[in-house]
């Protein structure tokens, strides 16, 4: 049955679609409230919003990685959680802290146990495009150089859609414009989906195709990226921003007059917000814990439904 999900999936457009979505966490915080989005195939939306506005949660639900409501989700026609997709890649955090790139590992062997040898000439763009030297030894590099294998990892094996949570934080300016052209002639030149959370707005005018604006897990707004920028003055603005920037910053600080001040908003914290295990573990990149398991076990009947993605294609 999944083998047939995952061969049907693939025939079909790669269309994110949210209906209504709510998700709450195991200790009825809520994560996400009353989303709706359909963002068409071959394009590259931007996941705007200040720390703890949903993102993450709104990213590893769409992924397959939390259980979401039956029917509030479809990635190609098909239910993340329910069914195997081929082609659904997540590069999020918990892939960015995994502990083999930190080994005495060269990049040669790291790409091949990832399908380097099945996808040579893809394998070969993406060390040209990320500038990797292959005799790296990963143990020995820097965060940005172990960052830009991390990357060339989790993209080798051909994506349909694709699901990324501000992993260019540690690339430099050069290497992360280099990124988002490959990314952008990825859309450009077959069928495939962007969905990308960042803050980092570089090098970013002209590259969304879609924006979506999330403030305390609701969606604020979302549209075609040019329709929204339409209101903003072409000329730099006083920031000296780009329009998309000058657009976020104003986004951002009608988000902050809005909430008023963190200690006084009942937030909770990142770790919280995004259900990794709160303060006492560190939050990020917590994907044992148990109350978790044991809730979304229950809801469906049984079934340890968490997945874990390593920069590999959801399975």
């Amino acid at each position: 049955m999944a083998a047939a999900a995952a061969a049907s999936s693939s025939q079909k457009p790669p269309r994110v679609q949210v209906n209504d979505l709510s998700y709450t966490f195991p200790d009825y915080s809520t994560g996400v409230r009353h989303i709706t989005l359909d963002l068409p195939p071959r394009s590259r939306t931007l996941l705007i919003g200040a720390n703890g506005a949903g993102k993450t949660t709104l990213l590893r639900l769409l992924a397959g990685k939390r259980l979401a409501p039956s029917n509030t989700i479809s990635i190609c026609g098909v239910d993340p959680f329910k069914e195997s997709l081929e082609g659904v890649t997540y590069l999020g955090l918990e892939w960015v802290l995994n502990p083999i790139v930190r080994n005495d590992i060269g990049v040669v062997e790291l790409l091949r146990s990832v399908g380097g040898d099945a996808y040579p000439e893809r394998r070969d763009e993406l060390v040209a495009m990320l500038d990797i030297d292959t005799n790296w030894r990963m143990h020995a590099v820097s965060d940005g150089e172990r960052r830009r294998v991390q990357l060339a990892m989790g993209l080798l094996r051909p994506w349909t859609v694709l699901f990324l949570d501000e992993i260019t934080v540690d690339l430099d300016v050069l290497s992360r414009a280099s990124f988002l052209d490959w990314l952008k002639r990825e859309t450009e030149s077959r069928e495939c989906t962007i969905v990308y959370a960042t803050h980092i707005l570089d090098n970013l005018a002209g590259w969304p195709t879609h924006l979506v604006h999330m403030h305390l897990g609701t969606v604020k707004e979302w549209d075609r990226a040019d329709t929204m920028l339409a209101s903003i003055d072409g000329s730099v603005g006083h920031t000296g921003n780009s329009r998309l920037g000058e657009l976020v910053f104003g986004w951002l600080k009608q988000d902050l007059a809005e909430r008023g001040p963190r200690s006084q908003a009942n937030l909770g914290s990142e770790g919280k917000t995004y259900g990794f295990g709160g303060i006492k573990i560190g939050g990020y990149g917590d994907e044992s814990k148990q109350s978790e398991r044991q809730f979304n076990t229950a809801r469906v009947g049984g079934e340890d439904n968490n997945k874990t993605f390593l920069g590999k294609r959801a399975s």
